[in-house]
């Protein structure tokens, strides 16, 4: 994560690295922005109507709303994390990942996370994180959000708030809100298709006569093989 402003659209250049579990939202419906921390505990509903919580107690939930909206607040284009139901992806990805891999890996370190930080909330402001101020929160959350930055102490952390900020990414942007806030216009009918766009198809020429190297690997375009 870099240490400057983020915009949304910056976004799609992490959303690469984001775990297959996004496609995997089965919870409700919501861009991750630098920490601009805005809510405390008493401003946040315990949870979203008709769902069942699976693995969060209401301690942990309340911590959890209240963090996925510092890596994803409200702006004036969208929802916040929250809004789209991020914290109940979360809680719904550690309880099918604890029944798919046949452990608690994730949970422990999801869970594990959150006690430190309420841990070192109560050791330096007397207050659940969750109950801290804003500046307090961000305090906090600065020393685990850098990686490059961190103290050695706080490897464990840092590795902790990358999963944690990575799956809140990956649920906000596979939900309805987050999907919005893209904007994403597949999966769109359209009376009249014209085709790729001639830019667009222009780039991806371009990269194939130089072996593009991304997710998938091309060979140098070989005009003479076209079909």
């Amino acid at each position: 994560m870099p240490e400057t402003n983020v915009s949304r659209r910056g976004l799609l250049q992490i959303l690469g690295t984001v775990p297959a579990a996004a496609g995997a939202l089965r919870a409700a419906e919501p861009h991750m922005h630098p920490m601009q921390p805005q809510q405390t505990a008493a401003s946040v509903p315990l949870t979203g109507p008709g769902y069942k919580r699976q693995t969060f107690d209401d301690h942990q939930w309340q911590t959890v709303r209240v963090l996925c909206d510092l890596i994803i607040p409200k702006d004036d284009r969208s929802g916040s994390a929250t809004d789209a139901g991020v914290p109940e992806f979360l809680d719904d990805w550690i309880a099918y990942r604890a029944e798919q891999d046949g452990n608690d890996n994730l949970k422990a370190q999801i869970f594990g996370g959150l006690m430190w930080l309420d841990r070192e909330s109560n050791d330096k402001f007397q207050k659940n994180f969750a109950d801290a101020s804003p500046d307090q929160q961000k305090q906090l959350l600065d020393r685990i959000a850098y990686p490059k930055r961190a103290a050695k102490e706080d490897h464990a952390w840092v590795r902790f708030f990358s999963e944690f900020r990575s799956l809140t990414v990956g649920g906000f942007f596979s939900s309805k809100v987050g999907v919005a806030d893209l904007p994403y216009l597949g999966n769109v009918a359209v009376a009249d298709w014209k085709g790729c766009d001639p830019k667009v198809w222009a780039e991806i020429e371009n990269r194939l006569k130089n072996g593009y190297k991304g997710i998938l690997e091309a060979k140098p375009w070989n005009s003479s093989s076209q079909s």
